[in-house]
């Protein structure tokens, strides 16, 4: 039997019914979900979000943004102040948590450091009161699955942290919830092996087909891992998409200073034209860049990626501001330059390791319209939330 086997879901024809109806109304629904604490201010504001089966989804955003409230009322460590969440069909936002069938995993690992690993592990079949029999053969499988079959008799404290994460996780998946939890469960990992562990998530994700929902504040965590994300801010989604959707099209100033690294450009929108706007900017310059949500004599931040900017001796086209090389770090495999403006603003520069401009350098920073979004100033970098029904 296969570990994807052995670890799918059981149920024949009532399940694959379930399945089917599922899939017709999100595996995972909020429907018109808010959480107040004290009555007065929301952590959590007409929440809206639908979860496909199998799906990889994370919850992404700072501190204080309502991610981790959100997953707490889908674990059941916290109830909605007001609407319904439903798994499969069913409503649980009045069921405790170990009603619901879902796998949690935490960021300080939850272990109990009396048992060992083995032990660990089928705790959760023990109060489900498996037979021993099966324990030990899921057990097993579990820890095959994550590789530490060779550790099941030793204690948490004499494992590495990313071991003990893995057991984490092969104690959330050997029960076969319908669902697995994830709260920044590599936040405690240096940076290489936080990294080896995101690419082992994914793989069993892929390999299982369980739906996941995982929280983290790290945007390249989200971007690798993740099958879409929801940015939260200021208590509600900001913007759900793919990766790909997110870096490339963002719809708000927050959500593109959010996502990996952008320049902000402020300014005025001189005029619009079709999906285009023509911005002069604070301290002298002028700019063209892809219009959204802008309107002709707003103020706005125009967003733009380090990579697609270029520098050249000379202007060569489409958007072309002077400017001075102000500063060189080296990366390896590229070069970020620091390019100062003539309004004195400092942009970021992504090039290739092999560039030769020298700190005081005259150059022009170009980048073609298309590579330039332009948002309504009035957001800020906080972002405006699309409106989600009643305000607080």
């Amino acid at each position: 039997m296969s570990a994807s086997q052995a670890f799918a879901p059981t149920g024949g024809a009532s399940t694959a019914r379930s399945a089917q109806a599922s899939a017709a109304q999100g595996f995972v629904e909020f429907a018109d979900v808010e959480k107040s604490y004290d009555g007065r201010s929301f952590a959590v504001t007409r929440m809206n979000l639908t979860v496909a089966r199998g799906e990889f989804l994370t919850l992404l955003g700072p501190s204080g943004s309502g991610k981790t409230t959100t997953l707490n009322m889908l674990a059941g460590f916290e109830r909605p102040t007001h609407g319904t969440i439903t798994l499969e069909g069913q409503p649980v936002d009045r069921l405790p948590p170990y009603q619901r069938n879902i796998g949690m995993v935490f960021q300080n690992y939850a272990l109990f450091p009396h048992m060992t690993v083995e032990e660990n592990v089928a705790f959760p079949l023990s109060v489900r009161q498996v037979s021993k029999a099966d324990i030990a053969a899921r057990v097993a499988r579990a820890l095959d699955m994550v590789r530490l079959r060779q550790f099941g008799d030793r204690r948490p404290t004499q494992l590495s942290g990313g071991q003990q994460q893995r057991v984490a996780l092969a104690r959330a998946l050997v029960f076969q919830p319908s669902l697995v939890l994830m709260d920044e469960p590599l936040g405690a990992l240096d940076k290489k092996l936080r990294e080896h562990m995101q690419l082992e998530i994914k793989q069993i994700h892929t390999m299982l087909g369980v739906t996941i929902v995982y929280v983290t504040h790290d945007q390249s965590e989200a971007l690798t891992m993740s099958d879409r994300v929801a940015v939260f801010n200021q208590g509600g989604i900001a913007q759900l998409g793919s990766p790909d959707d997110l870096y490339n099209t963002p719809q708000s100033s927050f959500v593109a200073s959010f996502i990996g690294e952008n320049n902000t450009l402020e300014g005025v929108v001189d005029r619009v034209s079709g999906e285009q706007c023509h911005v002069r900017l604070n301290g002298g310059g002028e700019i063209t860049a892809l219009a959204v949500g802008v309107s002709e004599g707003s103020t706005c931040h125009v967003a733009v990626r380090p990579e697609r900017l270029s520098l050249s001796a000379a202007a060569s086209g489409g958007n072309a501001l002077p400017a001075t090389v102000d500063g060189r770090i080296y990366l390896g495999d590229h070069l970020r330059l620091l390019a100062r403006l003539a309004n004195d603003q400092l942009l970021t520069v992504k090039v290739g390791p092999e560039a030769t401009m020298a700190n005081g350098e005259t150059v022009t920073v170009s980048c073609a319209p298309n590579d330039c979004r332009a948002f309504p100033a009035d957001a800020g970098t906080s972002g405006a939330i699309p409106k989600q029904g009643k305000t607080k």
